[in-house]
């Protein structure tokens, strides 16, 4: 017989804030990550961005052969944005856009595996990241590829939660999504696999596999480009240490993010149904009398317990709350949850593992930006700590988003500094004078792409170039060979490189200054930004 207890109330005050705090969470993480966009200037990697996505689809593909070709479906993209405009802002607005999708997706499912509460807390630690506001107003793939995992994550648990066709289809597209934003963003997926049951191999698998296929056709084309990446220096373990700064873009709020997460991880382990007659969360089966059911969309069969005092005080005071919003995800069987703390996990770690893996064994590739899409994994965990606290949730929630903010606030400045991207070309058209019949020579010619986009007075004449248009296999630019002839009849010559003063002036790092010098000049001033790599403006005179 059911009960008037049994009944769900016609409204929920539990839904409302379901339906909507998604949506003000995805706009708040969106506005942080946007606010600063301005002011930073852009670099050497936006500046490629826009010499990629302007040119022809014809231009795109013959880039792509050579070089960034993980790339293409992002410049294909920007590609058609671009034709708006290319200011900093619009450059800029997709990938704010990217982390407020990453927020919505954090929001459900955080209500999906323990409460709404738990998802808004996520979202809400996600938006206050300085890693966030840095790669969300930074024109670049990482908030996409952050975002496409955050979704990947969430069609995973509607798809094991309830198994149909349309649901591994989301899920399947999610992973093509992954693999289209950043080649190392499939570097999660290892973390998914833990999901996989005998009842649900042959449809997971099956979406997961499909899904890869941008992932490889990438990779092999990632591969026959290593050399563009020859850069990057052989990393070891110690790089784990700089981890959790990476992550949330702040060493101390890394750290106390790292430590909640952990707690996250233990909370949400002993929370979870350990077998018969324990809690199941989410399942949307009935279930067998005595066992009690937690966000259950099926009415109780007659005999189930109601949730009791001897239950843990966590669950006993929050589960009535959340036992009332329909949908709300779990395991879909008993004791699943558990492996979703483990699923958890490893998007967070495996991530850096794997990549520095990848460095050992095949070539070197391990860039910390490359594991900006564990940023999420860490933002969600630490909501999960705060939510499954057994009291005192909010002012916890409240007392963790002030001390991040004042564990970062430098962070959060730097980022929104000209020089937030270590890049300033502004700072250095300001530091050069130029007098008539000036020349300026670029220690890499890509250079040229940031320096013609912010110039906005007369410029020194650039001596060197030799066509209009960049390189079709590259950045940069077609450039005469003999400087001595190039600098025939000069008397002052601007030299600009990526690097310290030290690497131009006192090695070889830099050709271009060593072939100035062999032209008859000496220097007579160099400058160098705030940070490293940063440029150096240097100034050579005839002697």
């Amino acid at each position: 017989m059911t009960t008037a207890a049994t009944l769900a109330p016609p409204a929920r005050p539990a839904e409302r804030v379901r339906t909507s705090a998604p949506w003000w969470m995805s706009l708040l993480a969106g506005i942080a990550a946007f606010t600063g966009t301005g002011s930073a200037t852009l670099n050497g990697d936006e500046l490629a961005t826009i010499s990629a996505a302007s040119r022809s689809l014809s231009g795109m593909w013959e880039l792509a052969r050579h070089i960034d070709g993980h790339f293409l479906p992002y410049y294909l993209f920007m590609h058609f944005w671009v034709k708006a405009g290319t200011a900093e802002l619009w450059l800029r607005l997709p990938s704010a856009v990217g982390i407020g999708v990453a927020a919505w997706f954090l929001v459900d499912l955080g209500r999906r595996l323990h409460s709404t509460r738990a998802g808004v807390v996520a979202a809400t630690v996600f938006a206050i990241l300085p890693s966030v506001s840095y790669f969300g107003a930074f024109a670049r793939s990482y908030a996409f590829a952050a975002a496409a995992v955050a979704f990947s994550f969430w069609a995973l648990h509607r798809a094991v939660e309830r198994s149909e066709v349309r649901r591994w289809v989301v899920y399947g597209g999610a992973v093509a999504l992954v693999c289209s934003t950043h080649l190392f963003a499939v570097l999660v997926l290892p973390a998914q696999l833990l999901l996989v049951r005998r009842a649900r191999v042959v449809p997971m698998l099956a979406a997961m596999a499909v899904g890869c296929v941008p992932a490889a056709v990438l990779g092999l084309v990632g591969f026959g480009e290593r050399h563009a990446i020859s850069w990057i220096p052989q990393r070891g373990p110690e790089v784990w240490l700089k981890f959790p700064k990476m992550a949330a873009g702040a060493t101390g709020l890394g750290v106390m993010l790292f430590a909640l997460a952990l707690a996250g991880a233990v909370l949400l382990w002993r929370a979870a149904p350990r077998g018969a007659g324990a809690v199941t969360l989410g399942s949307e089966a009935p279930h067998e009398a005595g066992a009690v059911t937690l966000g259950s969309e099926t009415p109780r069969e007659a005999g189930a317990v109601p949730l009791r005092s001897g239950a843990p005080r966590g669950i006993e005071e929050s589960g009535g709350a959340r036992a009332r919003e329909s949908g709300r995800a779990g395991a879909g069987e008993t004791g699943e949850t558990r492996v979703w703390v483990f699923v958890l996990v490893g998007w967070l770690v495996l991530p850096p593992v794997l990549l520095l893996a990848v460095s050992q064994l095949v070539t070197p590739v391990y860039v910390d930006r490359y594991l900006f899409v564990t940023a999420p994994a860490l933002a969600l965990l630490a909501g999960l700590a705060v939510a499954a606290l057994p009291r005192f949730q909010v002012v916890a929630a409240v007392v963790v988003v002030l001390l991040g903010c004042a564990l970062s606030v430098q962070e959060h400045v730097t980022v929104r500094e000209e020089n937030g991207r270590f890049e300033n070309i502004p700072w250095a058209l300001r530091v050069i004078k130029a007098e008539p019949d000036d020349a300026i020579v670029y220690g890499q010619s890509q250079l040229r792409t940031g320096f013609e986009y912010y110039a906005d007075s007369l410029m020194p004449v650039d001596v060197l170039k030799s066509g209009e248009a960049p390189s079709p296999d590259g950045f940069g630019y077609p450039e005469r060979s003999d400087a001595t002839a190039a600098l025939d009849g000069r008397d002052r010559v601007w030299v600009v490189w990526r690097g310290s003063k030290q690497s131009g002036l006192d090695g070889d790092a830099v050709p271009r200054v060593a072939e100035v010098v062999q032209a008859g000049f000496k220097l007579s001033l160099a400058k160098h930004s705030a940070e490293l790599p940063g440029l150096t403006v240097a100034l050579f005179v005839r002697r």
